[in-house]
């Protein structure tokens, strides 16, 4: 039986994983053995139950999933982001920080099963699309740079709204990815434009764009 922890700061979101993987998984193959809501939560729920396996979000309260494994330190239970995010800064800081894979919140239940599987056994697991970043970073093929200071001035969620935003999501398919209202979808992007001096979604997919975000 394969141990894990879900660590995410959207409680909804922890119960459909949950749920998910439930399902998903035969009986007996997986045990949920606590979840969690930000740093902290997440480093002592790893110390007292020892899982194989965390389902780790990238930006959480309290410095993020890359924080979770610094405060860690050597630990045989192994890393698995599963994120909106499928930037490129995300997926390389992620995997340098210590996760054994990278998984957006699009995978399926089965699928999402079979990545904490193999991750278990000591494989490397990557959505598709991502698998690219880390093969072309870690071959010096690109320049993972740090976030720029434009992007370093945006908060964690309003990063998570921007990319959204760009890619083309109206705000209420936006407030149904992220579990947020729409009000609060449209308070984050009037931040977004404001801190980057932008004056348009438009302008704002093209930012992203120079930037290799979407």
């Amino acid at each position: 039986m394969t141990r894990v922890v879900i660590v995410d700061d959207h409680a909804m979101f922890r119960a459909g994983v949950r749920a998910e993987l439930t399902g998903a998984a035969a009986p007996g193959a997986l045990e949920i053995v606590a979840d969690a809501e930000d740093v902290p939560t997440a480093v002592a729920a790893i110390r007292e139950h020892r899982p194989d396996v965390v389902l780790l979000d990238v930006h959480l309260p309290g410095g993020g999933g890359v924080e979770v494994m610094r405060q860690l330190g050597t630990t045989e239970t192994r890393f698995l982001a599963l994120s909106v995010s499928d930037a490129a800064e995300d997926v390389i800081g992620t995997i340098r920080g210590g996760a054994r894979g990278y998984v957006t919140k699009t995978i399926t239940g089965p699928e999402l099963v079979a990545a904490i599987k193999r991750v278990a056994e000591g494989d490397a697991v990557f959505s598709p699309r991502l698998a690219g970043f880390v093969l072309d970073a870690f071959a010096g093929s690109i320049e993972v740079a740090a976030v720029d200071e434009d992007l370093d001035r945006l908060t964690e969620r309003e990063r998570e709204v921007m990319r959204l935003i760009a890619r083309g999501y109206a705000y209420k398919e936006v407030a149904k990815e992220l579990f947020i209202s729409v009000k609060t979808v449209e308070t984050h992007m009037s931040s977004v434009l404001r801190k980057l001096q932008l004056s348009s979604r438009h302008e704002l997919t093209r930012w992203a764009n120079d930037r290799r975000l979407l």
